[in-house]
């Protein structure tokens, strides 16, 4: 069975909640991406989240991210495997699914979980652009 209606129940609350967050680019964050439809991307648990590497601020609100999962993909233009240092200095490799690139509301991110180091971030900066525009 689908998990839609606790999506729903989860997501009413997170509409109601008022957030000032800072963030920056190549920060990881929790955030509850929900329960998706076919192919894209959903969060897991009871609060439907997944690592989410920002790449940028758009507004006030919103910020663009790209979803990671610990599933190591093989590195395309549609995966990045990435390594980094979370809050409690545990090493933690996974993949950036640059697929499913999306923007976000800072409403949904729950917490810090680190940092991808500046290499890799213009790894995948640059991959995205190739998604976005293949003459690039």
């Amino acid at each position: 069975m689908e998990k839609f209606d606790e999506w729903n129940e989860v997501k009413k609350l997170i509409s109601k909640k008022k957030r000032a967050l800072y963030i920056k680019s190549r920060e990881i964050f929790w955030v509850k991406i929900g329960k998706n439809i076919g192919d894209e991307e959903f969060g897991k648990g009871k609060d439907f989240l997944r690592p989410v590497v920002i790449i940028r601020q758009l507004t006030n609100d919103l910020f663009v991210g790209v979803p990671t999962t610990t599933t190591i993909k093989k590195d395309n233009d549609y995966f990045h495997k990435v390594s980094y240092v979370d809050v409690s200095d545990k090493n933690i490799s996974s993949t950036a699914m640059l697929l499913q690139f999306k923007t976000f509301s800072k409403k949904r991110v729950l917490s810090k979980l680190g940092m991808v180091n500046k290499k890799e971030f213009k790894m995948i900066t640059d991959k995205l652009k190739r998604i976005i525009d293949p003459t690039c």
